[in-house]
């Protein structure tokens, strides 16, 4: 009978023992806002656009997956119309009739963006429907892409990096989204 009751006294002290450890885990891991920021980011093909993305949104914080698509998707926009509005400005100035081409159909390629792929994805995400998210924002980078090939024979074009931050923001986003099917 006192072997019984040693033992569970010694049961009794290691529970009590490990409690705190394992309360202490469950509130790191909980308090750790930037964490599901770094592990989406992980699964995603250029991390550290992801990470600073969402992490420069004050929504980031708090979010879920869903929010974290919802926001890149914003951010998305925002990079779009940002290359828009640089592209209406170089075909304001643009003389050369081939030049002028390119940039109009650079123009299209951004209304496409903003106007549709964007919104489309962020309806997907809100209704619960990723699959058309990730095609949506799969379309936002080719579009992207299409407008950068456009000058692939000029050297340096002003809008290249610019295109490329939204094609690569796209495909961040995109990969987000495809998390939550």
């Amino acid at each position: 009978m006192k072997n019984i009751i040693s033992f569970a006294l010694l049961q009794i002290a290691c529970s009590f023992t490990f409690l705190p450890v394992s309360q202490n885990s469950a509130l790191e891991l909980q308090g750790n806002g930037g964490n599901l920021i770094e592990t989406t980011c992980k699964k995603t093909p250029f991390y550290n656009l992801c990470v600073s993305t969402l992490q420069s949104d004050p929504r980031g914080s708090s979010a879920d997956v869903a929010g974290l698509a919802r926001i890149g998707a914003d951010k998305v926009k925002e990079k779009a119309t940002a290359t828009l509005g640089q592209i209406t400005g170089l075909l304001t100035g643009a003389k050369d009739p081939k030049l002028k081409m390119a940039l109009r159909d650079c123009v299209d390629y951004y209304n496409a963006i903003i106007k549709y792929d964007v919104p489309v994805a962020i309806e997907a995400i809100a209704k619960g429907n990723p699959k058309f998210g990730v095609q949506s924002l799969n379309d936002a980078a080719n579009e992207a892409d299409a407008c950068e090939r456009k000058f692939q024979n000029q050297p340096k074009f002003p809008i290249s990096d610019s295109n490329k931050v939204v094609h690569d923001l796209s495909a961040v986003v995109a990969s987000i989204v495809q998390l939550l099917l």
